[in-house]
């Protein structure tokens, strides 16, 4: 047998991410849920039908690799488009070709990636070839498509959700990347059982991370001997394969999700210059500064709530300005309300109310309403007792009638807890004072 000839890291490759890229359906990990035998994309591939998609989902789930699986199954012309540099003039061009393939008996399928970056008239010049079959589109996305996909081409959709890759998907990958990659099965590789589960535990269910950090790893660990085969592994050089990829943010999705991560983790810690600093990381990156406006909304209710109320105000203001006003100015608008939000006060209390609220509706059902609760615009419902024995607030001393207005079976403990500090301190001294048994401290 000719040994396997040794592939060093000058050899210009694509990376194994790219290289470890499923063909056929077969070999695509995880998604069961939607590739499995006799679900929906395992089904449309046999039937050779082709349906207009958006992939919603993580990255490093599969989305691309779907995309043309499936327009190879479908001996389809396949085209690529990114919505970050693709423009409406791209979109025409392919929408052009795909009508000269309709008239050959040939399927296009256009697969856009990171479609919510696209524009209402990008969207809107996609409409009218989707619509009439002459291509189908297939949109990838790591944001809800009801925020940002027009309804019209929503509608012409079916909205598919990827998620993260399992333990044993990815530990698979790895399996399949060491026996069968043109680099590194050509090397003697010792990857210790609780070296290789750190690599997957690394990667937040990404296998495109993953394979990033497992060629970075090999490559600093063969930077020590490049002319030998043996290469170990073990949590350092993970570690340190991490920390250098760390320093390429990948403005395409790939790994936003850990810098975005670190910016939400120091607005609620209350340190505004880490903030603005992981903040800048990710315009710097070229990170859409809507998504960023977007988190900063959701910031504003879950970390501090009614702690300071103009929270919620100034970051939808912002998200508002930002969507106006695009860059380079909205990174003004960023760091205004990323500042805010870091050095306001801090409470979980409506976001933990909920999760308990959410949690007692799942425990024991939907409760009756109590009839002094019910509305009783007919006199068939008052009859009927509705609305009976209810007292109006306005009419009494401080707008507060005491009253139960919980079902019958109430949930256990209080479900909402404001915090003694920020503004909610003004909100617990009124409640304390109307529901002195619920909020005794």
């Amino acid at each position: 047998m000719p040994e396997k000839t040794l592939f060093t890291s000058s050899t210009n490759l694509p990376p194994l991410a790219a290289r470890m890229r499923p063909a056929a359906l077969g070999q695509f990990a995880g998604q069961q849920h939607l590739v499995g035998k006799e679900k929906f994309i395992y089904n449309m591939i046999r039937s050779q039908s082709l349906f207009s998609m958006i992939f919603w989902g993580p990255p490093g789930t599969g989305k691309t690799t779907l995309a043309r699986i499936i327009a190879e199954a479908a001996d389809a012309v396949f085209y690529e488009l990114s919505a970050v540099s693709g423009s409406v003039k791209d979109v025409r061009e392919i929408i052009r070709k795909a009508v000269s393939h309709q008239s050959m008996g040939k399927k296009t399928l256009l697969f856009i990636d990171e479609i919510h970056r696209f524009n209402k008239s990008q969207q809107d010049a996609l409409l009218h070839a989707v619509e009439n079959g002459e291509l189908v589109m297939i949109g990838a996305t790591t944001e809800n498509p009801s925020f940002e996909v027009i309804s019209p081409l929503l509608s012409r959709c079916r909205i598919l959700r990827l998620q993260s890759l399992r333990d044993e998907d990815l530990n698979a990958l790895i399996g399949r990347a060491l026996e069968e990659d043109i680099v590194l099965s050509g090397y003697r590789l010792e990857l210790p059982p609780e070296v290789r589960q750190f690599l997957i535990m690394s990667s937040g269910g990404d296998a495109r991370k993953m394979f990033n950090t497992l060629e970075i790893a090999v490559q600093l660990a063969r930077g020590k001997d490049p002319s030998g085969t043996a290469v170990s592994l073990n949590k350092e050089a993970i570690q340190s394969a991490l920390q250098e990829r760390a320093l390429l943010y990948d403005k395409d999705g790939d790994y936003h999700y850990d810098t975005i991560s670190a910016f939400i983790k120091s607005v609620r810690g209350s340190d505004p210059d880490a903030a603005v600093y992981w903040m800048a990381v990710m315009l710097e990156g070229g990170e859409d500064p809507v998504f960023i406006a977007r988190r900063l909304i959701i910031l504003a209710s879950e970390d501090i709530g009614n702690a300071d109320p103009q929270g919620l105000v100034i970051a939808n203001a912002g998200f508002q300005a930002v969507k106006a006003i695009g860059m380079p100015e909205a990174a003004i608008v960023l760091s205004q309300v990323t500042t805010f939000l870091a050095s306001s006060p801090k409470s979980n209390a409506s976001y933990m109310a909920v999760n308990r609220a959410q949690k007692a509706v799942r425990d024991s059902g939907f409760q009756s309403v109590p009839l002094h609760l019910r509305n009783a615009p007919t006199e068939t419902m008052k009859q009927f007792q509705y609305g009976l024995g209810y007292q109006y607030p306005h009419d009494k001393e401080e707008g507060f009638a005491e009253q139960d207005y919980m079902p019958e079976k109430k949930p256990d403990g209080t479900l909402y807890r404001p915090k003694t500090h920020g503004y909610e301190k003004f909100i617990f001294e009124r409640l304390i004072r109307h529901w002195p048994e619920r909020y005794k401290e």
